[in-house]
């Protein structure tokens, strides 16, 4: 059964169409990862798929609700089950690393204070750094900030994961680390994962399905295999990383 699906979806900004009669369909459980070209669009098409992206046309269904005709009272239960890391994480530079996760818990539940601090001390040992707890998010390195929006996000046990380039940023044993993170804690929690990434190796390692963003269209490649041998030039080109060929404008 479809978790997130678009319906024809067109997107624009300023009159430059960004997607375009887009019909996109996602699983629950499922890790779908995004790919492609920078600047094609990927954050729009993620931000849309989680509601924070009103689009020119179309629909947006989030567990069989039309996003868009609803009010907020009947958004709230939707968001509640929905977590979402930006790719510069977002974090509060103002509270610690325990605090960070505790914000949104304060806003959003009806926990008791002590509740809030053990469920904040358990995703921070969750994502491996508990001895961060009192540190302020410039005092960590950009892999344990990661790790801690991974936690705040994680914090409210969502149904439904929103990825912007978990791993942007970061080296590649530090990236394959976050990635076996969030495949970890999918499986425990049994949530749907919905992910970009520009690197192929994390996009593999992560998803059950992939889908290209190219052409103002949703290219789904398919599966890790499956992409691996795409016949479509474009995605070809792009996971390779061949310097010629239709995503390069040549002189």
């Amino acid at each position: 059964m479809s978790i997130v699906r678009l319906q024809d979806v067109t997107v624009s900004f300023d009159s430059q169409v960004v997607l375009k009669s887009v019909n996109l369909e996602i699983k629950s459980g499922e890790a779908f990862v995004i790919v492609g070209p920078s600047g094609q669009g990927k954050t729009t098409l993620l931000k849309t798929l989680s509601g924070l992206v009103t689009p020119q046309y179309g629909k947006v269904f989030i567990e069989q609700q039309e996003w868009l005709t609803l009010g907020n009272k009947q958004r709230l239960p939707l968001l509640k089950k929905m977590g979402v890391l930006f790719q510069k994480n977002a974090l509060f530079d103002s509270l610690t690393c325990i605090e960070n996760i505790c914000f949104p818990l304060r806003e959003t539940t009806a926990l008791t204070e002590w509740e809030i601090t053990k469920k904040a001390e358990h995703f921070l040992d969750a994502v491996g750094i508990p001895h961060a707890r009192d540190l302020f998010p410039d005092e960590i390195s950009g892999g344990m900030q990661k790790r801690l929006g991974i936690a705040r996000a994680l914090a409210l046990d969502p149904e439904i994961i929103f990825y912007d380039d978990p791993t942007a940023g970061l080296d590649p044993i530090t990236s394959k680390r976050i990635v076996e993170l969030i495949m970890d804690l999918k499986k425990k929690n049994n949530s749907t994962v919905i992910a970009i990434t520009n690197d192929m190796n994390r996009a593999y390692q992560m998803a059950d399905r992939i889908a290209m963003v190219v052409d103002q269209e949703i290219l789904i490649t398919g599966t890790p295999e499956e992409t691996r041998v795409h016949e479509d030039p474009r995605v070809r080109q792009f996971v390779r990383g061949q310097l010629e060929g239709p995503l390069t404008a040549m002189p």
